[in-house]
């Protein structure tokens, strides 16, 4: 009697406490899985989400430029045109009639323009077209305006300083007569010379423009859209704006010349045709007053 009732209450509770121990512990296992899976995946999908969705991109400062300028001026223009084709924040001080000033004297002893201020320069103050775009170039890393390669860089610099010592002579002896600018000491048009001779000097420096504005052409552009190959450069912007002062004497220029400076306005927008436009209405307002006086 003994064996068979510790027998049979070992079966009888041994089976029930295993199945009550295993059957709320396999719940609880698969009830706990989901809630474990749910979370990660919930955190996953949504913090990325949240970091794409809210950028913040800062806006690049553009280089603050004082300039000084004459708005009906090439040499002006081509600075102006550069500072907008660059990028500069340019706030621009139009100097006509105060470049004898005390306080501009004070400041810029040779009286041009276009003149920059600039902490970083050892005078605080630069003139000259070419060298102001050279230094900002050099100073802002503008390469594609001037290249730092060398070869590249000696082509754009021999560029510039063919048009200032040879082409723009020319332009200025030509053209300032009727732009009713004054001459440059030394030349035939500032002296007290017969205005036959003036006017001998001016067509000879028309017949002479020719040849060097053909250098460019061929030499200097050798086939591509622009000096400085795809894109211009400073070397461009100055010859472009040069081209410019030679519609006061409704001077011819060839096929290829007329589409360059098209292409620049193109290739640079308003950035050439704002600065240009001030040119142009001076010349305009010049011829008019020539032809009123016929």
């Amino acid at each position: 009697m003994a064996k068979t009732v510790i027998k049979s209450a070992g079966k009888s509770t041994a089976k029930p406490a295993a199945k009550a121990a295993a059957k709320p512990a396999a719940k609880a296992a698969v009830k706990a899985a989901p809630k474990a899976a749910a979370k990660p995946a919930a955190k996953a999908a949504t913090k990325p989400a949240a970091k794409k969705s809210a950028p913040k991109v800062k806006a690049a400062k553009k280089p603050a430029l004082k300039l000084s300028m004459l708005k009906p001026s090439v040499n002006n223009m081509t600075v102006r045109v550069f500072a907008r084709a660059a990028g500069f924040d340019a706030a621009e001080t139009d100097a006509w009639g105060h470049t004898r000033s005390p306080e501009y004297m004070a400041r810029n002893p040779a009286h041009l323009t276009p003149m920059i201020e600039d902490k970083g320069l050892p005078r605080g103050v630069l003139w000259e077209s070419c060298a102001i775009m050279q230094y900002l170039a050099n100073k802002h890393g503008l390469e594609k305006f001037y290249p730092k390669a060398p070869a590249k860089r000696a082509m754009v610099d021999s560029a510039m300083f063919y048009l200032i010592g040879t082409l723009y002579p020319y332009v200025a002896r030509a053209t300032y007569p009727a732009l009713g600018f004054p001459h440059y000491a030394g030349e035939v048009g500032h002296s007290d010379a017969h205005p036959e001779k003036k006017s001998e000097a001016q067509k000879a420096a028309m017949a002479a423009i020719a040849e060097p504005l053909e250098v460019f052409h061929s030499f200097f552009r050798d086939g591509k859209p622009f000096i400085g190959g795809k894109h211009p450069s400073i070397a461009d912007i100055r010859l472009a704006s040069t081209l410019e002062f030679l519609a006061v004497i409704d001077y011819a220029l060839p096929k290829w010349a007329m589409e360059y400076v098209a292409a620049m306005e193109k290739k640079l927008g308003q950035a050439y045709a704002e600065p240009a436009g001030d040119v142009r209405g001076y010349i305009a307002y010049v011829k008019s007053q020539a032809n009123a006086q016929r």
